[in-house]
């Protein structure tokens, strides 16, 4: 079982990777499963309620780290809350509209239609926008990446 649950868990993890460029995908609750599914399946002898306080701070970094990636990007390079929305909207959508691509041209493209139509920017103020919610995706998928595998090394800690 303890096998089992080491592969169970690397699935999750990998997963929770892909989650990074395919935010559809929830990364934290694949984190959060492979933790459990080798709990359940291996044993939870080694995650004590130390291991799970780490975790949930962890936790809460990732959510930060997505919102405020995001936010400071696009208020940085001076957009507005519109494309802000633009840029989650076209992060969430431009996946599934543009296949491949669209993981980068979504949150571009939403942030300058949102500052476009509803806060009726410039065109050159909008690509600023535009490039400052790419800025906030490419730095939110590094920080949320790096965050992922201290996360993953504080479990290999805590198990092995």
């Amino acid at each position: 079982m303890v096998v089992l649950g080491w592969i169970l868990a690397i699935i999750c993890f990998i997963i929770a990777f892909l989650g990074l460029v395919y935010p559809i995908i929830p990364s934290a609750v694949f984190m959060f499963g492979g933790f459990l599914l080798y709990g359940w399946l291996a044993s939870f002898d080694g995650m004590n309620w130390l291991f799970w306080i780490i975790q949930i701070l962890f936790l809460i970094l990732l959510f930060a780290a997505d919102t405020l990636s995001n936010l400071v990007g696009v208020k940085k390079f001076g957009g507005s809350k519109a494309g802000m929305w633009g840029s989650t909207i076209g992060l969430l959508v431009g996946p599934f509209v543009i296949p491949v691509a669209g993981i980068l041209l979504g949150p571009f493209l939403g942030a300058i239609l949102a500052e476009l139509i509803v806060s009726r920017t410039e065109f050159k103020q909008a690509i600023k926008v535009g490039i400052g919610s790419l800025v906030g995706f490419l730095t939110s998928v590094i920080t949320k990446g790096i965050l992922m595998i201290v996360m993953i090394i504080i479990f290999i800690i805590f198990v092995l």
